[in-house]
């Protein structure tokens, strides 16, 4: 089983949006990804209520079942279209995968 997280921290505009829109706009892109990728075992996405200066905006987590699964996932057209949001109202992101 392969765990996969992603935290974002948002720009305070972006994209139109502020910062609390852009994180409902990713958490219902990400959320939606579920009925389209079948790979995804598991998927979920918080959004930071923590007002530290430290805390990320958005949190994904998300369970495949091996490596070539989660690189389906990373690699499909429709998560591509959701990263590429990501990266535009983003301002820092971090990233880990580990096989349990």
């Amino acid at each position: 089983m392969i765990k996969h997280i992603v935290m974002w921290k948002l720009k305070d505009f972006a994209e139109g949006k502020d910062k609390i829109e852009n994180a409902k706009f990713i958490k219902t892109s990400l959320e939606e990804l579920r009925n389209r990728i079948k790979q995804i075992k598991f998927l979920e996405v918080g959004i930071n209520i923590n007002n530290s200066e430290q805390a990320y905006d958005a949190v994904l987590y998300s369970e495949f079942e091996n490596v070539e699964d989660l690189n389906f996932y990373k690699n499909h057209p429709e998560h591509l279209k959701v990263s590429e949001f990501c990266s535009k109202v983003r301002s820092a992101r971090v990233v880990t995968d580990y096989e349990i």
